[in-house]
């Protein structure tokens, strides 16, 4: 075939068996967009073939006629099987011990196939799988927050590693913040005058280039140039922002416009900042103000909402206008920790009264009621993790942490955070814990040592009950194109 006959030849001219094969290179996202595309590329994505080859290879051991008939076709099967899976509902998860030391973890990020775990002013990377470990300790005092940024946003370490690879952010009390690459400290950011206590959880974009901001015990917010030159982060420091009379908590850039920054203090103020706006001493304006009642404990941004939990009290603030649009308080229920899932319109606190809580983001009122209460917990919950799929929930005096249904709000099961104890011994109690995709990380302590454990669900054969094998409710969740959360099961 010539080269003016090939260039001719055009995808609806190819035949169902060459498009089933060219399936085999999609995730689930591109298997949902193909289905929304026409009829003939639906009969292609729905086709038994693409899902008994994708069924094979991700369970090789499990016999796909038993979910067929069970489902009704092996489309669903799959799909309420990766659910399932999501939902931690399976008993026999790969469990490994990743750390254990004398000091508790403060914080854990889970990226890839990496854990990032500080304990005091150090930090462990640990590889799953291996012993591979290393220790980052240049911070001098208690680490205080750690972030995970792309390496596609920040110039400065395009030259030295992989784009596709993050950069390790950390704030201490030792006044700095540190950029790690490669293992080791690439750049020290030094500006504050006092412990710094918070990063923003996502970049700036403007001012010239991506830029971090931080939040500290001086009352001051700093914005930084991750694209500045020189390794002690010289020239680096481009504004310093202040407003705030008390220690600056949280820091979280608005949805809708990447310029706009919101800090929230001990005092409970809430300032707004435009990077993109300066005031005629040249410095960045503050472009609007609010107040909620108590300490904020937790807040992100969605769109031009941002949401705030702070002492009993859940808040909405429109960012445009500065005014809160919904508020829910309950005295019994003091705030210890929130998480908002955005594209389920839900909120998840955990509070003081041994409860967490599910709620409605469209029916949030003053006297609204939450959807479901997630109890059994020993005392304050403190720890909270929500994605589409399931939420997390422990405590500082609890053992274990429990996993929730998302969408209903039931109990999937309880995962102890040690190893089988004695009763006559003092019980661990959780420290912190991180959760990704199939994987849950907590970092527990008992007495004077601290436990580390990894559960990889990704690979799991045996259900918990008879309620998760036959996967009870699981089918009529699945959308006609599947929901675009799919695409986060990583395939």
């Amino acid at each position: 075939m010539d080269s003016a006959n090939e260039s001719s030849i055009k995808v609806d001219d190819l035949d169902m068996d060459t498009l089933v094969h060219c399936t085999s290179s999609l995730n689930l996202q591109d298997l949902a967009n193909m289905a929304v595309t026409c009829r003939r590329f639906r009969d292609v994505a729905y086709s038994d073939h693409v899902w008994n080859r994708r069924f094979r290879e991700r369970w090789p051991v499990e016999c796909t006629h038993s979910y067929n008939s069970k489902f009704g076709g092996i489309r669903e099967a799959y799909l309420a099987r990766l659910t399932s899976l999501q939902q931690f509902k399976f008993a026999d998860p790969r469990i490994h011990l990743l750390d254990a030391g004398p000091t508790p973890s403060n914080h854990i990020l889970l990226d890839k196939n990496n854990a990032f775990i500080s304990q005091g002013s150090v930090i462990y990377k640990l590889k799953f799988g291996s012993d591979q470990r290393q220790r980052l300790a240049d911070h001098k005092a208690r680490i205080t927050c750690l972030r995970l940024f792309s390496l596609g946003n920040i110039s400065f370490f395009r030259s030295e590693e992989s784009n596709n690879d993050k950069i390790l952010v950390t704030s201490s009390c030792d006044h700095t913040i540190r950029l790690w690459g490669k293992d080791r400290s690439m750049r020290s950011l030094r500006g504050h005058d006092g412990p710094v206590t918070i990063l923003s959880d996502k970049l700036l974009g403007d001012l010239g280039g991506l830029v971090l901001a931080s939040g500290g015990e001086d009352g001051t917010v700093r914005l930084w140039s991750l694209s500045s030159k020189g390794r002690h982060g010289r020239n680096a420091l481009r504004a310093t922002l202040h407003g705030h009379e008390h220690s600056v908590r949280l820091l979280s850039v608005a949805g809708h416009k990447s310029s706009l920054l919101v800090s929230a203090s001990k005092d409970s103020k809430l300032r707004v900042w435009d990077s993109s706006v300066s005031t005629a001493s040249g410095s960045t304006a503050c472009v609007g103000t609010a107040r909620v009642s108590g300490a904020p404990i937790g807040m992100k941004c969605n769109e031009a909402l941002c949401y705030v939990g702070a002492g009993s009290s859940l808040n909405v603030i429109d960012l445009r206008t500065m005014k809160a649009v919904a508020s829910v308080a309950s005295d019994a229920h003091k705030l210890q920790a929130l998480e908002v899932l955005p594209t389920k319109h839900l909120i998840c606190t955990g509070g003081s009264d041994k409860t967490a809580k599910l709620w409605d983001i469209r029916k949030l009122h003053e006297k609204a009621e939450a959807m479901a209460v997630l109890d059994g917990h020993l005392g304050p919950v403190t720890c909270v993790h929500m994605d589409s799929y399931k939420v997390v929930t422990g405590g500082s005096e609890d053992s274990f942490v429990k996993i929730w249904e998302t969408d209903t709000g039931l109990e999937t099961c309880t995962l102890p955070c040690g190893i089988e104890e004695d009763e006559t011994e003092t019980r661990s109690v959780l420290a912190t814990m991180a959760v990704d995709k199939l994987r849950i990380v907590t970092s527990s302590c008992r007495g004077m040592v601290s436990l580390t454990l990894l559960r990889d669900f990704s690979d799991c054969k045996e259900p918990l009950s008879s309620k998760v094998e036959n996967f009870e409710g699981v089918e009529d969740g699945i959308s006609k194109f599947w929901d675009s959360s799919f695409q986060s099961h990583g395939e």
